[in-house]
């Protein structure tokens, strides 16, 4: 995506998260520019070199379905792949279903996972936020993005799946969870345990000791109850975002800060 793209989207977004924040949300926080705002503009710029550059990670799967004879490479270069077997053989809104439950079952687990050991100074960075809103969506660190884009991708291209299909699943499920860190107090009434909203994520991003590490799905709560991570008390609503630890505030720093740590251990700290 050019500059020009680029800035043409951020208008659209910020004008529509405006009316969402300040308007229907009925937010007041004094003055537009919030501190942090400056380093998450920064990665809303860059984010789109981090995620062409992790596509290249694809050619490897790609390769083992030439190998295992699914497709041909004369068939990736002459157009669009398309999947195979009977999974590409269902119509496509189907797919699309099978697709967003899986990709959100998947995600629930990478969630959860990079809350965990060597995974989570990746992954702190985006929590690093402490003004949420809208634009702190894309404080996403690059390894964390190419896991997220990459990891469910290719259990999908094994299975059959047309990409194309899963293309436009990926584009919706980035737009919400984008408004899923919007500064709103919505949790859409019965449908609080249904679908993921605003409250419901950003409790995940609070401090309260009773939220830590719940809430991790993006889409549907219920993994979250199934698996027994899930928090939304009716009596208040989250506040005090951010980490514990001490991450930088600044682009830069926040590329290098999961790094920092392994030259003092002389390499990453142990999973666990």
């Amino acid at each position: 995506m050019d500059l020009k793209k680029k800035l043409i989207a951020v208008l659209v977004l910020g004008l529509g998260f405006y009316l969402i924040e300040r308007v229907m949300g009925a937010r007041r926080r004094p003055g537009f520019f919030r501190p942090g705002m400056l380093t998450d503009a920064a990665y809303f710029f860059t984010v789109e070199l981090f995620k062409q550059a992790s596509r290249l990670l694809l050619i490897g799967p790609f390769i083992l379905l030439v190998i295992g004879g699914a497709t041909t490479a004369e068939a990736l270069k002459s157009g669009p792949y398309q999947g195979f077997g009977p999974v590409a053989a269902q119509p496509r809104w189907l797919q699309a279903i099978e697709i967003y439950l899986l990709v959100d079952f998947m995600d629930y687990w990478l969630h959860r996972l990079f809350h965990t050991g060597a995974w989570w100074p990746f992954h702190a960075v985006h929590h690093s936020s402490e003004d949420l809103d809208w634009l702190s969506a894309v404080r996403v660190h690059p390894v964390n993005e190419a896991v997220n884009k990459i990891a469910p991708a290719v259990p999908l291209l094994f299975l059959g799946f047309d990409p194309t299909v899963t293309a436009g699943v990926t584009g919706f499920l980035t737009l919400y969870a984008i408004f899923l860190h919007a500064d709103v107090d919505w949790d859409f009434g019965p449908l609080r345990s249904v679908v993921a909203t605003p409250v419901f994520h950003r409790w995940h991003h609070s401090k309260d000791p009773e939220a830590i590490d719940k809430n991790f799905a993006g889409l549907l709560p219920l993994w979250d109850v199934l698996f027994g991570t899930y928090y939304m008390p009716r009596d208040r609503m989250p506040c005090d975002f951010g980490v514990p630890e001490k991450v930088p505030t600044g682009y830069f720093s926040q590329l290098w800060h999961p790094f920092a740590g392994w030259f003092k251990r002389k390499g990453p700290p142990p999973l666990r």
